[in-house]
C-alpha cells in the first residue's frame, strides 16, 4: 500500500491540503462528460450490447471476480459473450490485441490473462475502448468491459458498480479522496454491487467471493489440492485490498506465520517471493506461475451474487435485443 492510501485508510489530516488539487479534478471530470453528454465530444455506439463493469473509486473492489460471474452466466444463458479490457501493467503495444490463454502476464496484463484462462472467451486489450470494442462486436454478441466506467467514449447500454465496504470513502475526488467521480454518479448506474457489505439502497445487491479449494501453481491444470501444506511460511498478494485476502485467510483458519503484501498489479521476479510454502491470489498466480515452484499455491474465489441480480441483468439484455 503506498502512502496517500495508507493516508485515505487513516483519514490523514494533511490530506486537505491538497483540496485545491481535488477542486481541479472535480471541474475536469465534470466538464469532460458534460461534453460527451451534449456530444461536443464524439461517442460510438457499437452494434453489440455493451456492459461496463467498473467503479467511481481507485482500487481493488472486486471487478474481476464479478466480470468472470457475469460471463459464465451469459454463456449459460446462450450468449457468446466476449470481454474487453485496457490491459493495465502489461507490455503489450500492439492493439487491439487478443489474449492467448498461453500468454504471459507481463505482456498482456495479469486480469486479462487471468479472464482469458478462466472463461475461453475472446478477451482483447486496447487502451482505445472504442477499438477494441470494434474487434470484438465482430465475433461476440455481448461485451463485456472490465473496468472503463469513466471511458465515455464507449457508449454503453449497461452499468454496473462494484463497490467495497469503504464505498465512497470520505468522499472527497482524487487526491484527497479515493474517487473518480462524485458519489452523485451512483444515481445514474443500472445496478451496484457490494462486495461483504452492508446493503444501503435498493438497487444493491450484494456480492459473496466464495473461497474454492487450494491448488498449486504447478501442475495446477489438474486441479490436485491433496497433500495441503498443514501452515503456509508466507501468505502473499499483490492486489487493490490486500487485506481482505488476509481475513479470508483468518477466516477459513488457515494457517501462515507471514504476511506479504505488495502494490496492485505488481510485476513479480522471482527475487521478490520469498524462501518457503507461500499461499497467494488467484491474480498473484497468473504472474508467478512461469517460475512457481512446488512449494506455491494460490486461493481461487467465486463470486455470487443475492436477489435477482443475474435475472433483471438478463431481462434488460433482452429488451436492447
Amino acid at each position: 500500500m503506498n502512502t496517500i492510501e495508507r493516508a485515505w485508510s487513516k483519514q490523514a489530516k494533511w490530506l486537505y491540503l491538497l483540496a485545491p488539487l481535488s477542486a481541479l479534478f472535480c471541474c475536469l471530470s465534470t466538464i469532460r462528460r458534460v461534453l460527451y453528454n451534449i456530444n461536443l465530444k464524439a461517442s460510438h455506439k457499437l452494434d453489440v450490447p455493451v456492459i461496463v463493469v467498473g467503479n467511481i473509486s481507485v482500487g481493488g473492489n472486486g471487478k474481476t471476480p464479478t466480470v468472470l460471474a457475469i460471463v459464465e452466466h451469459l454463456i449459460a444463458q446462450g450468449y457468446q459473450p466476449g470481454i474487453l479490457s485496457r490491459g493495465y501493467g502489461g507490455a503489450c503495444k500492439r492493439f487491439p490485441y487478443r489474449v492467448k490463454t498461453d500468454d504471459v502476464a507481463q505482456y498482456v496484463g495479469d486480469e486479462p490473462l487471468l479472464m482469458a484462462q478462466e472463461t475461453n472467451v475472446p478477451v482483447i486489450i486496447d487502451p482505445n475502448r472504442v477499438r477494441g470494442g470494434q474487434q470484438l462486436a465482430k465475433i461476440c454478441d455481448v461485451i463485456v468491459c472490465d473496468d472503463g466506467l469513466q471511458h465515455y467514449a464507449l457508449q454503453r447500454d449497461i452499468e454496473i458498480v462494484v463497490m467495497d465496504e469503504r464505498r465512497v470513502g470520505n468522499g472527497w475526488l482524487l487526491p484527497v479522496g479515493n474517487l473518480r467521480e462524485l458519489p452523485q454518479r451512483l444515481n445514474d448506474v443500472d445496478f451496484i454491487i457490494i462486495n461483504s457489505a452492508t446493503l444501503q439502497h435498493p438497487n444493491e445487491y450484494y456480492m459473496e467471493l466464495t473461497p474454492q479449494s487450494i491448488i498449486p501453481l504447478l501442475n495446477s491444470e489438474d486441479k490436485q489440492s491433496e497433500h495441503l501444506p498443514s501452515k503456509f511460511d508466507f501468505i502473499m498478494t499483490g492486489i487493490g485490498n490486500p487485506r481482505r485476502f488476509e481475513e479470508t485467510c483468518d477466516r477459513l483458519n488457515i494457517q501462515y506465520a507471514n504476511s506479504l503484501f505488495y502494490d496492485d498489479h505488481f510485476a513479480y521476479s522471482p527475487a521478490d517471493v520469498p524462501s518457503g510454502v507461500i499461499l497467494m491470489t488467484q491474480k498473484d498466480a497468473v504472474k508467478c506461475r512461469a517460475f512457481a515452484l512446488p512449494s506455491w499455491y494460490y486461493l481461487p474465489v467465486k463470486a455470487s451474487f443475492s436477489g435477482d441480480f443475474l435475472v433483471q441483468l438478463s431481462d434488460k439484455l433482452r429488451l436492447l435485443r
